[in-house]
């Protein structure tokens, strides 16, 4: 039934323009018609749950039946969240605010919160910090996140005013980054993104840790906004493979900066380790989370978290072994789920 249910709640919302580029981008990757295509990304819908995003980002088409099973696909992501994260508790993540007052001491930077705070605590924030981030309470992807200079507002009441009326309503101070990552790309924060599963009485597991790079000239790192991945080791505190971005293309080299990815070396890796780790027994409620983590020169912070963590990062084609096997096997084991 959950398959079905799945397939049935997939069908209802398709976004059938993408759908239909998934099929023409595959089909024109490996040679085979469209019909042949669309038959299989049909059939890996309802036998693996995976999504035609899945399907493309993952290269399905060059599987077998046994990798497939291995992936975290979109269905099988959702069932991760649904085991793990009740619905009740999403809010203690979900809302930003929350997040920064249940992990005080953790995500070291300053913060205002304009539902509650007036023009002038605005404006003593802003002398205190001239470069600082507003951004929505609830958005997703790098949306609506804005870095701004107070010294180059000319009216910072009529800034004000339009943080209220456009929903940017977190006011957060500046995260300086180590030179580790900043040399790698500068215009972004580039976080560290660490999944954790936590099974209740146990401690937290690391099931995936990559860098997740800003590209094209923009302030965040988000893949969704045009960001890259690349997997980090975090024993040896170094990119451990190439970069790749939702469009399936493969960086050896930055290319905004011409820096090496894999080998790179990272500050403070373990250390984001053990933060997130401490993170997650702090919040009990929910098993499943994708942590946002910064480095600056004196150690990791946490940005954000999140009870839905995206899988669309998890298994492109480089990040992977030759054997190409996903990562569900290791979540699996993580979550003591029977496979």
């Amino acid at each position: 039934m959950g398959k079905l249910q799945y397939l049935i709640r997939r069908a209802a919302n398709m976004d059938l323009s993408g759908f239909k580029s998934a099929v023409s981008v595959v089909s024109k990757r490996c040679g085979r018609s469209k019909f042949v295509i669309l038959c299989d990304m049909l059939g890996c819908a309802v036998k693996y749950r995976a999504g035609y995003t899945d399907y493309r980002l993952f290269e399905f088409e060059s599987l077998t039946p046994a990798q497939r099973a291995t992936y975290v696909t979109r269905g099988k992501n959702n069932e991760y969240v649904r085991r793990l994260n009740p619905p009740q508790y999403w809010n203690l993540l979900s809302d930003k605010t929350e997040f920064l007052r249940r992990f005080d001491g953790l995500h070291g930077r300053l913060w205002l919160d304009l539902r509650q705070a007036g023009f002038e605590e605005f404006e003593a924030f802003c002398q205190r910090n001239p470069l600082f981030v507003v951004k929505p309470l609830d958005g997703t992807c790098g949306r609506g996140i804005e870095l701004l200079d107070a010294s180059e507002i000319p009216d910072l009441h009529a800034r004000y005013d339009e943080c209220i009326q456009n929903g940017q309503l977190l006011v957060e101070q500046y995260v300086v980054q180590h030179e580790d990552y900043a040399r790698i790309y500068p215009l972004s924060v580039n976080t560290l993104r660490l999944v954790t599963i936590t099974r209740p009485g146990g401690q937290p597991a690391i099931v995936f840790s990559c860098i997740r790079l800003g590209n094209n000239g923009r302030r965040v790192d988000n893949l969704n906004s045009g960001g890259m991945a690349a997997i980090v080791d975090l024993e040896k505190g170094c990119i451990s493979t190439p970069g790749a971005d939702k469009d399936g293309l493969l960086y050896s080299e930055h290319p905004f900066t011409g820096v090496t990815l894999k080998g790179a070396p990272l500050a403070f890796t373990r250390e984001a380790a053990q933060l997130v780790k401490e993170a997650a027994l702090r919040i009990p409620e929910l098993g499943y989370v994708g942590w946002d983590v910064a480095v600056t020169p004196n150690g990791p912070i946490l940005i954000e978290a999140n009870h839905f963590p995206g899988n669309d990062i998890y298994q492109f084609r480089v990040h992977l072994g030759p054997d190409r096997i996903g990562l569900a096997p290791r979540f699996d084991a993580a979550a003591g789920f029977h496979a």
